[in-house]
């Protein structure tokens, strides 16, 4: 989509318009949607977490989901957020969104794909 004016603030009278030259590899893409401003408490919230606990987190998380799909090889998305969940509850409370990331990383470094037939069923690669 192309979006007039170039901004990142969007009001009533700004259009949206479909680029028809643009060209991606990828088969699925992904479009950034605009959101309102995050609140106050959010902000706070996620700058209480220092980068380095982030960092071992997202490795915590992606090692759970790759332990988890070595062992079931196949699995439903929401029986694999709550097998993490369950694996990482003892180390910190992982919220869904934060786990659906990691799983996307997963999906793009080619260790785990989508089921070819349901697009919410995972499996293992590696």
């Amino acid at each position: 989509l192309v979006k007039q004016p170039n901004t990142k603030v969007c009001a009533p009278n700004h259009t949206f318009t479909f680029n028809k030259s643009y060209k991606n590899k990828l088969y699925r893409v992904k479009i950034p949607l605009l959101a309102p401003s995050k609140s106050k408490e959010e902000t706070e919230r996620k700058s209480d977490i220092p980068d380095g606990v982030m960092e071992a987190r997202k490795n915590r998380v992606e090692a759970s989901i790759a332990r988890i799909m070595k062992a079931r090889r196949v699995l439903n998305h929401n029986n694999l957020i709550t097998e993490v969940c369950k694996h990482l509850s003892s180390r910190f409370i992982s919220e869904p969104a934060f786990i659906k990331k990691r799983i996307e990383s997963l999906i793009e470094r080619e260790y785990l794909e989508r089921d070819k037939d349901d697009r919410r069923t995972y499996r293992y690669l590696a």
